[in-house]
């Protein structure tokens, strides 16, 4: 991982994000190893020099506002400025279960969702932050030192219309879906237009992008490789995500292209784990990313 990070830094990548979770996923059974987030992101900020840091997204399920806005300005500082914190409403349920953590049900997550991003801009921006939410309250609460950033973006990590847009409209400096497909990601990206027109929010105000899992191959037999490991993935996932990048560079440049034209800004390579392909990013940082510059 470490290796993964100073590649980032030196071959141009502009972000690095983390994955907030106690277990593999998709789920495997629970026994591929899975590093805790807010250290992992630490150390990628004292390894970096260049790339953003982050993670889309920490589940609001996890820890409590005050833990995150605290560790993230610490690690803003670590990092000189480069620190990025997305939020999530969760969805893992068997994670949760595995842990004792409540899992309620989908709307009282997004009333959760809201509060928690309402709560951590508080955090980040007023000298103390007052604030009093049927799941969350801060009374006169400080978090010194602040960010290093005058503002540390929010992001807003999901794709559902009436309640993570909303939130995302309100609260997010940026917005982020995984594994749509271009058109869809589009069609989502305009319920969010339409949600910024509602709340009186300027929709280029809100940066758009989107994960695809990575899955490519620096030539025909790399591709192979990586499509095994695709099938092993997510052939049984229910939930039927379609973003990926597969086969070799020019038909992961291909997809790039159609989620640029869609209008996303930046594209996430999601690497789910070891050991990596460093052929495979390697051809990726020379084939395709030059492209999009």
């Amino acid at each position: 991982m470490r290796r993964l990070w100073r590649f980032a830094d030196e071959r141009g990548f502009d972000w690095f994000s983390v994955s907030d979770h106690f277990q593999e996923t998709p789920p495997q059974g629970g026994d591929v190893d899975c590093f805790e987030s807010i250290a992992t992101l630490s150390a990628a900020a004292v390894e970096t020099t260049k790339v953003r840091v982050g993670c889309l997204v920490f589940c609001v399920g996890y820890r409590h506002p005050g833990v995150l806005a605290k560790a993230l300005s610490t690690i803003d500082h670590l990092s000189g400025g480069r620190a990025d914190c997305g939020l999530g409403a969760g969805w893992d349920e068997v994670e949760f279960a595995s842990y004792g953590i409540p899992f309620p049900s989908i709307a009282e997550r997004e009333d959760q969702l809201e509060e928690y991003a309402e709560a951590l801009r508080l955090l980040f921006d007023r000298r103390r932050a007052d604030f009093s939410g049927a799941h969350y309250r801060f009374v006169d609460a400080p978090n010194n030192p602040k960010p290093l950033q005058k503002r540390l973006p929010v992001w807003i990590g999901g794709a559902g219309e009436k309640r993570t847009l909303r939130t995302a409209a309100r609260f997010a400096d940026g917005w982020n879906a995984p594994y749509l497909p271009p058109a869809e990601w589009k069609r989502k990206s305009e319920v969010l237009d339409a949600w910024c027109t509602k709340v009186g929010r300027d929709p280029k105000s809100i940066a758009r992008t989107i994960n695809v899992g990575f899955y490519m191959g620096a030539d025909e037999a790399g591709a192979k490789r990586h499509e095994e490991l695709y099938q092993r993935h997510w052939s049984k996932d229910p939930r039927g995500m379609t973003g990926f990048l597969r086969g070799t560079s020019r038909e992961a440049t291909d997809v790039v292209a159609s989620y640029a034209s869609a209008g996303a800004y930046r594209v996430n390579i999601a690497l789910r784990e070891g050991p990596y392909d460093w052929d495979a990013l390697e051809a990726f940082a020379l084939d395709v990313m030059p492209q999009f510059v």
